[in-house]
């Protein structure tokens, strides 16, 4: 089995690629771009990938067995077209729970506790030029009592539910269908009533700015917003700008519409901010996570080779 991963420069340099390079025949890129996808695949059975855009247009004439996705998300993949051409893809299920859920409530927190403001009033050498031995200002509370609101409850958003609930947060769920387990409200309920909200969803055609200004402006004024979903989940400019009118407290993202954004996207307009933690996509990349995301990745080839459907995507 020929596999060709196509852009690991993604996965970090201290990955380890050994599942791949002890089963299969594995030749590795740092980087391909778009005109160069074709023929780095003609001869691959499988094409490992992590942001390369894979349809039509990138693929040209090749047409390699499977595309295995180093990712849970796929909007990345024409799965219309993969399915019509005999393409097989696969992503990878919950490698990255804990590391999302960890940067999702460490954001959470930052802003919560202000961090920012009282780190720069050390650093910035006043505390030790003060006669106070501390300081409370600018006022923060306990998550204790609070409500959490998680939109979205795969994996991911399960283990920050766990995670909220050990902080003594009462859980609002948003989801498709009801689930037990769970108290599930409207959208419109969780946005107005939740103190913190965390967006877990994958992006669709019907989760596409599922945080527009209507939503955005039912939330309390106290609210903190975490997005680690997909950036197009938020209208960002309506995020922006309630951030900047002070509509709601703080906000977080570890996800952009644009990757990396460029001065004219909405975000930009945010940097520096105190209430505000923006972070380069990288919620899912724990060391743990990627290598587990190798194994996971090793297993969906194998599988294949096997007939099995571990992880098709596309079926």
């Amino acid at each position: 089995m020929k596999v060709v991963v196509l852009d690991a420069g993604t996965l970090g340099d201290d990955i380890d690629l050994s599942p791949l390079h002890d089963n299969f025949d594995t030749t590795v890129y740092k980087s391909t771009a778009p005109d160069e996808v074709e023929l780095r695949t003609k001869d691959a059975d499988a094409v490992v990938i992590n942001k390369i855009k894979m349809n039509a247009l990138t693929l040209g004439q090749s047409r390699p067995k499977l595309i295995c996705l180093a990712a849970t998300g796929y909007d990345n993949v024409n799965l219309s077209f993969c399915r019509k051409e005999g393409i097989g893809v696969c992503n990878v299920v919950g490698y990255s729970t804990d590391s999302v859920a960890q940067l999702t409530v460490t954001q959470a927190l930052y802003l919560l506790m202000h961090m920012p403001e009282y780190t720069a009033f050390v650093n910035s050498g006043v505390y030790s030029a003060g006669t106070t031995a501390n300081r409370v200002s600018p006022t923060f509370h306990t998550l204790n009592g609070k409500t959490w609101g998680v939109v979205g409850l795969g994996n991911i958003g399960r283990k920050v539910a766990e995670i909220a609930k050990a902080f003594g947060c009462k859980i609002l769920a948003n989801k498709n269908t009801p689930d037990p387990d769970f108290h599930c409200v409207s959208l419109e309920q969780l946005c107005r009533n939740s103190d913190v909200i965390s967006l877990h969803t994958p992006l669709t055609e019907q989760t596409k700015h599922l945080i527009d200004e209507k939503m955005l402006s039912i939330m309390k004024p106290s609210c903190v917003l975490i997005n680690v979903a997909r950036g197009l989940v938020c209208d960002e400019q309506a995020v922006a700008d309630a951030i900047l009118s002070g509509k709601i407290a703080g906000f977080g993202t570890d996800v952009y519409s644009e990757e990396p954004f460029s001065k004219n996207h909405p975000m930009h307009r945010l940097l520096n901010l105190p209430n505000v933690c923006l972070t380069p996509h990288m919620a899912w990349a724990a060391l743990e996570a990627r290598n587990l995301c190798m194994e996971e990745i090793r297993d969906n080839i194998l599988s294949y080779q096997q007939k099995g459907i571990r992880n098709r995507v596309d079926i």
